[in-house]
Formats: structure tokens, sequence, C-alpha cells
């Protein structure tokens, strides 16, 4: 007959944030001991409170079942030394094994256990072996290392099975079917009859065990205070969790505090509520700040908790004065004051201060307005990539150090757009002056908000008080994507600096390591790319943040040894790798829209500069084509085009086309002879077309292949050029049917030479027809 099995664990108070954790820990350690020792069970439910863990195995057999084990040995005539080792392990005698033809079987039965002895000895080694992030000893026996460790204090062990108590031996910890109630409320003892009654006789002694339950109640009667005082409760899940693991009968109670405190900003009230107190807050019908709070007893007070509100609400007072402290002492000081202390401030020991930061993002910043790629109507394509040029020692790079972001190759600088870069510049030289303010320094979280209320309580324009408040964003999946244009150019310039910056010096990300935050830099350039419609290639916009890093590398008269050094780590730079890491970042961020990695590569495989709104145009309309029966033969028909050039080892000479250099196989109609307009030599030319694509009695199905050919690759052409890649798609679906009666009825490997190298020719242009599109090789399938 199977029973349920009760296991509670009663501590001193083990952190809220661990629960969660150790709920699972304890189910999963749990389960393994039993599978482990062959206990079957129905279930299992975990439930955890500030004091106890506790666990209910369902449908728990009284033994464990019988085994019978049957281990093969070696053969009768094996050497002694080998049947001596078999004996060893099996521990049974030369005799106890039975012989089937020449070899040695030993049969093992090993009978069914006591489900107490085996739940006693799961138990004792689930709580000697916990894994808690961090554990005590305690106690005289705590001098010792080889001591139980336990998150805190651990009082004693509840253990039954059915209704009979099961005997798990820790030293120090008593077990038994006593546990105790609520610490105020029944701190006495109380007894268990077992599984049936655990969670009822708790609640008659106020402990709610089961925490989605206290969840629920602090939820719903936390919002329905504020309710009843015209307010609205700021939900906050996570407070919500916390709050019931800090409680075992949760009592939400309404305070309020002084109005006069609403002059300090709002995310620093709302986070001193809830960091320091785990207190909710709370906004009126505005959906403004109310003075007003939501904290969660421990406890039904005979008073309704009015002196527990009053306790909370003088330290809350506390804690709010000493913020608007810190806030009174930073709006006296300009953040262009603030702003001079990041020079002491090591951004890396290689990369400078945040001072030397700062110049480089502020310039960056100011180049993205300039040139219309931020906070510009007409959609920008981007030029070519600076490739800054060091020649000669010392003075070589004054002209660079003059302006590293502007390349003689672009022209003049351009003037467009004045007021918006100034705003931008502005912006970026404050962005971080409150990394050194004492609100920022009290409250790490707020950094970039705490400077936006600054700026703007120093009168600094709207716009550069919002882009130091935002530039951080986004910060996560989710979060707000700015979209400002001075809020956008520092916040690109910020994340492209620090990308670029730490791959000049080589601290890459590697797997799981990315002490830098490189990975969600890159996921939030790309948001801000995305959202904003940024036309402008990768190679070109990291190109232009190099010349910042260069700028602090050479110096006029820099000694020799340096310029050498620094010159070596210039020409040691590959500026592709950036791009690269971006769009890997890229299929990432798109694999939860639905989009295939595979179709990215095959995009990004073409040799072009990486624009990611055109890139993704491109991959959407390649992944409807390749999800379409068109897509899907032509797709087969490329790998089988390209897996017989590949064998054959085909290759082709490269000559110009207007699609640059390109491989074009010469089936006849490319010769540029067909152009003349002389009759005779015309018609002597077309004979020759003729011969080099297939004489005249060459099959049909190879030249219609060659006429779709020419149908669909300027088409295809054309459509790539105007960014009508859906139409490029279907260029390439029109060779479709060709390609598949070709291979019906056409024999590549053709015994006559001159046949096989023109089909071979054939197979090459269909397969870079498809390349000017997209890399069908990169894709699965």
């Amino acid at each position: 007959m199977a029973s349920d099995f009760l296991l509670e664990l009663l501590s001193e108070e083990i952190p809220a944030r661990m629960q969660g954790r150790a709920r699972n820990d304890l189910a999963r350690l749990f389960a393994e001991e039993l599978e482990r020792a062959g206990l079957a069970h129905e279930g299992i439910t975990t439930w955890s409170t500030p004091r106890r863990l506790a666990l209910i195995a369902r449908g728990v057999p009284q033994t464990t079942e019988a085994v019978r084990e049957e281990v093969k040995g070696p053969r009768v005539a094996a050497p002694p030394q080998a049947l001596e080792g078999f004996l060893r392990k099996t521990g049974l005698t030369r005799e106890q094994l039975e012989h089937r033809d020449g070899v040695l079987f030993a049969v093992i039965d090993r009978p069914g256990r006591a489900a107490v002895d085996v739940l006693a000895e799961a138990v004792a080694t689930i709580v000697r072996t916990f894994p808690w992030a961090k554990s005590m000893r305690w106690g005289p026996a705590s001098a010792s290392t080889a001591s139980l460790r336990w998150v805190r204090p651990l009082h004693s062990i509840v253990a039954i099975l059915g209704e009979e108590i099961v005997p798990v031996a820790i030293q120090g910890v008593p077990c038994g079917a006593t546990t105790l109630g609520h610490r105020f409320h029944h701190p006495g003892p109380i007894t268990m009859g077992g599984a049936f009654d655990y969670a009822e006789k708790l609640r008659a002694c106020h402990v709610i065990v089961d925490h989605e339950e206290r969840e629920r109640i602090v939820r719903e009667e936390a919002g329905a205070a504020a309710a009843v005082a015209g307010l609205t409760l700021v939900e906050d899940e996570g407070l919500v969790v916390e709050n019931a693991g800090l409680t075992e009968w949760p009592v939400p109670l309404l305070g309020r505090f002084d109005p006069d405190y609403l002059d300090v900003p709002r995310e620093v009230i709302v986070l001193t509520m809830r960091t320091n107190q785990k207190y909710f807050a709370c906004t009126d019908e505005t959906g403004a700040l109310a003075p007003a709070f939501v904290c969660t007893a421990n406890i039904d007070a005979n008073d309704g908790g009015a002196a527990i509100i009053e306790g909370n609400r003088r330290v809350l007072a506390a804690r709010l004065s000493d913020a608007r402290f810190f806030w009174e002492q930073d709006v006296k000081v300009p953040l262009d004051e603030q702003a001079k202390k990041l020079s002491g401030i090591v951004f890396h020991e290689k990369l400078g201060t945040v001072a030397d930061k700062v110049e480089r993002v502020a310039k960056l910043a100011r180049w993205l307005v300039e040139e219309g790629i931020v906070g510009s109507s007409p959609a920008r394509g981007g030029g070519p990539p600076a490739q800054p040029v060091v020649e000669g020692p010392h003075g070589a790079n004054a002209d660079l150090a003059e302006d590293p972001l502007h390349h003689p190759a672009d022209g003049p600088p351009p003037r467009a757009g004045e007021e918006l870069a100034d705003l931008a510049e502005r912006a970026a030289r404050l962005a971080k002056a409150d990394l050194v303010t004492g609100m920022v320094g009290e409250f790490p979280e707020l950094q970039g908000i705490i400077g936006g209320y600054l700026a703007a309580a120093q009168g600094e324009p709207k716009a550069v008080s919002d882009a130091i408040r935002d530039h951080y964003k986004p910060v996560g999946q989710g979060d707000e994507v700015p979209t400002a244009p001075v809020t956008v150019a520092v916040s690109l310039a910020d994340k492209l600096d620090t990308i670029v910056g730490f791959f000049c010096i080589g601290e890459r990300p590697t797997g799981s390591k990315d002490p830098y935050a490189l990975r969600r830099a890159a996921l939030g350039a790309i948001h801000l790319i995305l959202q904003n419609g940024i036309r402008a290639e990768l190679e070109w916009l990291d190109s232009h943040a190099i010349p910042g890093f260069i700028r602090e590398r050479f110096y006029a008269d820099m000694p020799d040894k340096d310029y050498d050094e620094a010159k070596a780590w210039l020409e040691s730079f590959d500026t592709s790798q950036v791009p690269a890491f971006i769009v890997d970042r890229l299929k990432v961020q798109q694999k939860e829209a639905g989009i295939r990695h595979d179709l990215i590569d095959a995009v990004f495989a073409l040799d072009e500069m990486v624009d990611l709104i055109r890139l993704l145009a491109r991959v959407n309309a390649l992944q409807s084509f390749v999800e379409t029966p068109d897509g899907t033969d032509l797709l087969a028909a490329y790998k089988r085009a390209a897996n017989i050039l590949k064998k054959e080892n085909w290759s082709l000479p490269r000559v110009m086309s207007d699609w640059g250099h390109e491989e074009m196989p010469q089936t006849g109609e490319e010769d540029p002879l067909v152009l003349v307009e002389e009759p005779a030599i015309a018609e002597a030319v077309a004979a020759m077309a003729l011969g080099s694509s297939g004489p005249a009695d060459a099959p049909a199905e190879e030249r219609a292949l060659v006429a779709a050919l020419d149908a669909a690759e300027p088409r295809a052409q054309s459509a790539v050029e105007a960014e009508d890649f859906t139409g490029a798609m279907a260029a390439l679906a029109s060779l479709r049917t060709p390609i598949d009666v070709f291979f019906d009825k056409v024999t590549v490997n053709d015994p006559d030479p001159s046949a096989r190298a023109r089909r071979l020719n054939l197979l090459a242009r269909f397969r870079d027809a498809v390349h000017r599109v997209a890399d069908f090789s990169k894709i699965e399938g």
C-alpha cells in the first residue's frame, strides 16, 4: 500500500532570494535519491516559508521492488586472475556462479528494502549535500570543518511516511513529528500526524506554508489597500515574491509619508522604498507618485497595524531624508564641473579614463548627426569605410588628431543639422557626469536617470536631459528603445565605442564569458538601428569609431618606440570582426521573431557592406521564398549544381561585369562581339555564339535554361539594386522549371568534352545567378 511522505526542514530565517532555488533543488535531489534506490512515487510538491522547507511525495510504496541482477563474467577457461577479480566485484564465491555455454554468470537477488530505511538515508544525504549558494556552521560542532552546514542553523526535521516517523540520523538535529508554528502567534510546538494534515495544522497556527498562496495574498491585498485610499499600487512582481518570502502570515498595510519628499526624483523614492524597505509605491489618479506606501507585516496586529505603519513611516522618513540631502548637494554642482572629475576614473587600463571615453563618444555622436545617419529624414546608405593610414614617424598623425572622424575621401565635412549636432555633442559630454555624484554613489542603479534630472534642474535643453537619462537604453530584451535623435546618437555612439574599444584591445567575448557586456551592447545597437531605420553600413560606422582610439595612441613628436608599437597595433586590428560580431548577435535577436540563422548567414556571406535594414529585408524575402515549393525545389537544384561543380573542381576566369568582379560562365551570349553591327560579322558572331552555347541540335532543355538565365539575371540584378528583394526572389523562381527540366533531360557529364564543359559552365552560371541574391550554400535543408 502506498502512502504520502512528509518532510519539513525547520531553520532560522532563509533569505527570500534563496527560497525559489531551494525548493527546486529539494525536489530534484529527493527524486534522484529515490530513483537511485529504486523507490517509486507519484509526484513531489515543495513549499517554503522564511523558516522552513517542506516536501510532500505522493504515493510512496512501503518497500522497494525486489531486483534480480545478472552480471556476465569471464569464460570458464579464463586465467585465475580474471576469475578472482570478478568474484571480488560481485562478492560471490566460485560455487555461486552459473555456467552457460562456457561462460560464468553471477546472478544476484536483491530483496526489497523498507521505504522507511530508504527515506531515512535519502533525507540524510540531501541535508548533508544541499547546494546552498551560501551556508554556515553553528554551535559547538562548528569548530570542525566536517560539521553540518545549512543556510541558517537547522533546528529540527519532520519526516513521516504515512503515520510512521522516519528516523533521520543527523547529529545535533532532532527528528520526529514536532515542528513550530508562527514565531509570534503560535511559538509553541505542533505535532504533525502526517502529510494529510500538515498544511491545515500550520494554517491554524498562523503559518501559510504554500508560497504561491502567500504571493497571491500580498498581490491582491496590497492592491486593495491602495484602492481603498483612492490610489493605485505600482506593480512589482519581484517585490511580491520577496515579501511572500519574508512572511509566514502576510498582512499588507498602507502608510503615508511627508509630501515634501516628493521633490526628490521619483525613481529615487521608489528605489529607496523597494530596495531598503521592501515597500510598494503608489500613484494617484494622474499617475504621479503619491506620498504613500504599502508594507507587508508578518503578524495580525491587535491595533490594525497602526504601530507597525508608524514605525515603518519613521524608518522611511530617515531614508528619504538622506536621499534628499544627496539630491540637494548634487543639484548645486554643475554637471560640467562633475564631468571634470571623470578623468580620475579609469574606464579600462588599456582604454584610458571615463573622460577619454566621453571625448570619443562626443565626437562620434556629433558625426552621426552631421552625416545624416541619425536625425535626418532621407535614408543614408553609408559610404566607404575610413581606413586611417599612418605614415612616417612622430607627426604623421597630426591631421588625424585634429579630426579623426573625418576621412579625406569623404569630401568636405557636412554642416547640415548643426544645432542637432551641438545638442548631441553636449549630451554626450555630460552623459557620464552623474557617475561622480552622491546620488549615484548611493543608488548605482540610477546612473543616467540622475544625470537627466540634474541636467533638467540645471537648465539644459530637454533634448540633452532626455539623452542623458536614456543613453544606456535599451539595456535588455523588452526595454524601451529611444527614438529621439539626440538620444539615439549618444546611445549608439556609446555602444559602438564600447564594442570597438574592447575589440581593439583583444577583449572579445568567449563562450559564456562576456565580462564587459559586449553582447548586450551589440543587441542594444541592433535595436537602435532597426527601431529607428538607420541606414548605414556597419563597416562604415565601426571604421569611424576607430579614430578615437587612434588619436589616443598617436601624437606629435612621439618616441620611435611608442610610434612603432602604436603602428603595429593599428595594422593588426581587423575591422571586419566587429560587423561579424554584431551580425552574430542579430541572429540571436531575430530568433524570437522566427528568422532562421542560416538565412542571415546566406545574406551576410555576400561580399557587401552590412546594412542591417537591407540585410533583414533581404532575409525576410529569402525566408518567404525558401518556404514555398519554388524555393524548396530551387534550393535542391542549387545544391545539386554546386555539388557537381565541386566534384569536378570546376572554376572559371573572372571578368568584369556591372556587378564588379564575378565568375561568368562563357556560354556564348556573353561574348562582347555579339554587339557588332556589321551584318556579315554579326552573322559569323551569331554562329560562333551558337557553337559556344551548343550545336544546332543541342538539347532544347539546355537552350531553355540559357534563355531563362538571360531573362532572370538582369531582373534579379535590377531588383537587388532597387532593394526589391521580393522581386529578386521572383526572378529566381522563374529558374525553377528550366533547371529541373535540364537535370531531368540533359546529361551534364557528356562524353563529348566540349558539351561537358559547356554544361558545367551553364551550371556555374546558374549557381552564380543565385549567389547574387543570397549564398544558397549556407542554407540548411
